[in-house]
This record gives C-alpha cells, sequence and structure tokens, in this order.
C-alpha cells in the first residue's frame, strides 16, 4: 500500500469554516433599580456558525434565558453587538427587528405557547400572518408543510387540549418551522415531557438540523439531551464559563 497517496497532501486546502449565522461581541445586560444593580450578562462573546446545533447549560438564574432573548431579539443588550449573518442590528428600528425575528428566526418554547381556542393548523399558521406578501393559500401550504414535518399531518383539526404534550411540542416545532427560518431557538423544549417524549422531541431537533440545515441554540439542564448536539456553552452568574 502506498502510504504517501493514503496521505492528504499537505498542500491540500483545509475544509472552509461554516459562514457565521450569529455573532456576540462583549454582550452586557444589566438591570437597574434605585436601589441595587444586577448583571445578568457580562461581556459574553460567542460565534455559531450556519448549521451548528449549540446547547446553553448553567443553573437557573445563571443567564441563559436572557441570552436567548437578545439573540431572538426580544431584548437588547445594555452593551455590546449582535450580528445576524454579519450584520450588526444595533441601529435597527422596532419594525425591522420585527421583520427579521418574523423571517429568520422560530422560537419554540418549554411551555408550548399555543393558544388553546385555535385548531393545530391555525396554530402554525399564525406567525405568517404578519408576514407581507404571504396569501392565505399560502399560509395554509406552509403550515401543512410543516406539520407533515413533524408527523402531525393527521391532526390539523385538533386543538391543543386534544393532544399530549409531546403532540403539542411538535405543533410548536411545526409553528417555528413553517417560515422557513434559518435559526431556531429553542428554550427548554423538553422541560416539560417525559424521558421517552423527550428523546423523541430531541431526535426531531437532531433530524431538522442535520436534514435541512437549520441552525438551532437550545438552552438546557438535561445534560444528556445536551452531549447529543455539536457544542456545549456553560454560563455561571452571568458569564460564560466554558
Amino acid at each position: 500500500m502506498n502510504l504517501a497517496a493514503a496521505q492528504p497532501s499537505a498542500l491540500a486546502p483545509a475544509a472552509a469554516a461554516a459562514p457565521v449565522m450569529l455573532r456576540l461581541t462583549d454582550i452586557e445586560k444589566v438591570y437597574q433599580t434605585k436601589t441595587i444593580e444586577t448583571v445578568a450578562l457580562n461581556r459574553v462573546n460567542l460565534t455559531i456558525g450556519q448549521g451548528e446545533f449549540v446547547s446553553i447549560m448553567g443553573p437557573s438564574g445563571c443567564g441563559k434565558s436572557t441570552l436567548l432573548s437578545i439573540i431572538g431579539l426580544l431584548d437588547e443588550p445594555t452593551s455590546g453587538t449582535v450580528e445576524i449573518e454579519g450584520r450588526p442590528v444595533t441601529s435597527y428600528s422596532d419594525k425591522e427587528l420585527a421583520r427579521l425575528r418574523n423571517e429568520k428566526i422560530g422560537f419554540v418554547f418549554q411551555s408550548y405557547h399555543l393558544i388553546n381556542d385555535l385548531s393545530v393548523l391555525d396554530n402554525v399558521e399564525l406567525p405568517l400572518l404578519y408576514r407581507a406578501g404571504v396569501s392565505g393559500k399560502e399560509r395554509r401550504r406552509l403550515a401543512l408543510a410543516a406539520l407533515d414535518k413533524v408527523g402531525l399531518s393527521a391532526r390539523t383539526g385538533h386543538f391543543p387540549s386534544q393532544l399530549s404534550g409531546g403532540q403539542r411540542q411538535r405543533v410548536a416545532i411545526a409553528r417555528a418551522l413553517a417560515g422557513g427560518p434559518e435559526l431556531i431557538l429553542a428554550d427548554e423544549p423538553t422541560g416539560n415531557l417525559d424521558s421517552v417524549m423527550g428523546e423523541e422531541i430531541m431526535d426531531l431537533l437532531l433530524t431538522l438540523n442535520r436534514a435541512e440545515g437549520v441552525t438551532i441554540i437550545m438552552v438546557t439542564h438535561d445534560e444528556h439531551q445536551a452531549l447529543k448536539t455539536e457544542r456545549v456553552i456553560r454560563f455561571f452568574d452571568g458569564s460564560q464559563v466554558q
């Protein structure tokens, strides 16, 4: 066997790094009252590549949810820069931020945040109501396609109260997917589920990441689930420690 031929050439180009989806630079978040100052995030620097699946872990109160709110453009940092696909969003107007959230980011919450009076299909369509230029027919097509991806095509006419916890979380994931986001933010997506349902939801997220290249940032307390992702980022008292 020719070992030299089997080895990659020293002159061969290195594999290109994935384009950057998200970059946080020196992010600080401070809450102030007349008597106390609370530092929720302290000089956080973080880069997430397109197509990564990253877990954020740490004890309660360490700043995980605050960080996710800033990444999701729901809150502003006290200082520092947030960049989405290389574009700083600091100077964006509220209208521009809302459009960016609607088009680029999908949210999955621990408590599902479904509207009980709406059917499964209507819940999934809801974010698309706020997207300009999307007809009712197109909204329905996108919602049905998203529900098919999560295996709930047969449940479109059901209401959240008629579903199991795992099925409700699947609806929440379909709602996040319907608009074709490039980034999904999942806040404890398996936290309200038993171990079997939790595994199903985690497998679904992993499939979406690997098959469709969706970037996922997941906040979790579950070490077992976190270790299935590409990278675990740990926080303590508002600071990134790993």
